[in-house]
């Protein structure tokens, strides 16, 4: 069990330090909000269940019966909610000890800064591991897929052919989106909303939108993209992406990326009777995921 003692910081024990540095950064303004449709929960998991609707009408003959189609239930997404927890034990004899109580204080709120970095990383990850069969959703396949199983047959929310973002890439997987269909095959209004990048294609990503004219060429031609706003949303950073060539398209699509706050951060403190030691933890219940994989569109890059 990890434990602070007077060893670990021994120049805490004597005077003469001017600042203790490392546990102050700024933190970025939380990211994964802008990635999920945000829910709250107070069961243990929630459950998202598909409804299959009905096929096209056929003719009815003059005379004849109507016809009659059935529907059933489709796949279903299951968020088990996790508890995250970390904490920290300080010796009786350390806190005595310690000529700078200002550095103590500072371990509460880098213990929260612990808690939201992870926070960050869990609901990013959904997005690092969305081309990784490993990390399948409730359709069985993971979350950007060519191969989406529905009773038309299977569909894609992944690039047709994989490329690194461009104007081009950018249209094409916009056009995808456009051309979506629910599980029937019927055509249904899902359209773009923002794009989302790692810092690495920020630069990029802003480049090829807010062109006036098309990025990188001669042509006197109108970028359209964002002549239509075909992003209304624009363009949403995420620090906590790990690849730094995939790009991902959000949608309007509902019930797509979806996260449920069980319970939020709850800091406690307590003492050791057999130790005295002065113990501090922290605790969050949280799952993020996907329910509909026509939330959100993406490329792996080239």
């Amino acid at each position: 069990m990890a434990v602070i003692t007077s060893g670990n910081f021994p120049q805490a024990l004597r005077p003469g330090i001017n600042a203790i540095w490392g546990a102050a950064y700024a933190k970025h303004e939380p990211e994964y909000p802008m990635l999920f449709e945000m829910n709250t929960s107070t069961r243990n998991y929630e459950e998202d269940v598909l409804q299959t609707g009905f096929g096209l009408a056929p003719v009815k003959a003059e005379g004849a019966s109507v016809s009659y189609d059935s529907e059933s239930q489709g796949y279903t997404s299951r968020h088990t909610h996790v508890n995250y927890g970390l904490g920290f034990i300080i010796t009786e004899e350390a806190i005595e000890d310690n000529e700078y109580m200002k550095m103590a204080e500072t371990r509460t709120p880098a213990l929260a800064f612990s808690m939201q970095q992870t926070h960050e990383n869990v609901g990013a990850n959904v997005f690092n591991n969305g081309f990784d069969s490993d990390f399948t959703g409730g359709d069985g396949v993971e979350l950007f897929s060519t191969s989406h199983p529905t009773i038309n047959g299977n569909q894609s929310n992944h690039l047709t052919t994989a490329a690194d973002l461009s104007e081009a890439s950018l249209e094409d997987l916009s056009v995808q989106i456009m051309r979506a269909t629910n599980e029937r095959g019927h055509n249904i209004r899902i359209m773009p909303q923002c794009l989302a990048v790692p810092p690495q294609l920020f630069y990029e990503a802003h480049r090829i939108y807010d062109s006036t004219l098309q990025n990188d060429s001669a042509n006197n031609a109108v970028n359209v993209l964002k002549a239509q706003s075909v992003l209304p949303e624009g363009i949403k950073i995420n620090h906590y992406f790990t690849d730094v060539d995939a790009w991902f398209i959000l949608t309007n699509a509902p019930r797509g990326m979806v996260h449920y706050q069980r319970r939020d951060v709850k800091i406690s403190s307590d003492n050791d009777f057999d130790t005295t030691n002065a113990k501090y933890k922290a605790t969050e219940r949280y799952s993020a995921g996907w329910v509909d994989w026509r939330g959100a569109y993406g490329s792996p890059g080239a």
